[in-house]
């Protein structure tokens, strides 16, 4: 069980895992497992479970002696995406520190930053942490 929702972990395909992430979309998760392997972690990738579907509404009681109506046509949903859990077997690993910790390297050598991690930028722009910096 995890302390917090910061280093979870639990049993991915019968691996002692630390979490990731989790519902990651199949472009995400190639992301993430090819930086992760880059870094020299293991990585166990399974399906998530598909989200809890609402419970329907029930019918609106009819008076007697009223006319029956059709029933109302329930439009199907379409299905969920496809969405996986991505762990790495290093139970110690906390993707946050390994971020704010400047543990991961891109594979042209820049250190990850956070803009990156989340894709928000294509190339990790190697910044000089705040303390490091000449006021």
């Amino acid at each position: 069980m995890a302390i917090n929702k910061n280093h979870e972990f639990e049993d991915l395909d019968g691996i002692k895992c630390a979490v990731v992430e989790r519902n990651l979309s199949p472009a995400r998760l190639q992301f993430l497992k090819e930086l992760l392997e880059y870094n020299h972690y293991t990585t166990v990738v399974v399906a998530s479970p598909p989200p809890k579907a609402a419970a329907p509404k029930p019918a609106a009681p009819v008076a007697e002696g009223a006319a029956h109506e059709p029933a109302p046509v329930v439009a199907e949903t379409p299905p969920a995406p496809e969405l996986f859990t991505l762990g790495v077997t290093d139970a110690t690993f906390n993707a946050t520190n390994a971020v704010f910790g400047r543990l991961l390297k891109t594979r042209t050598g820049h250190v990850v930053t956070l803009a990156y991690w989340h894709q928000k930028e294509a190339v990790s722009q190697d910044e000089v942490p705040y303390f490091q910096k000449n006021a």
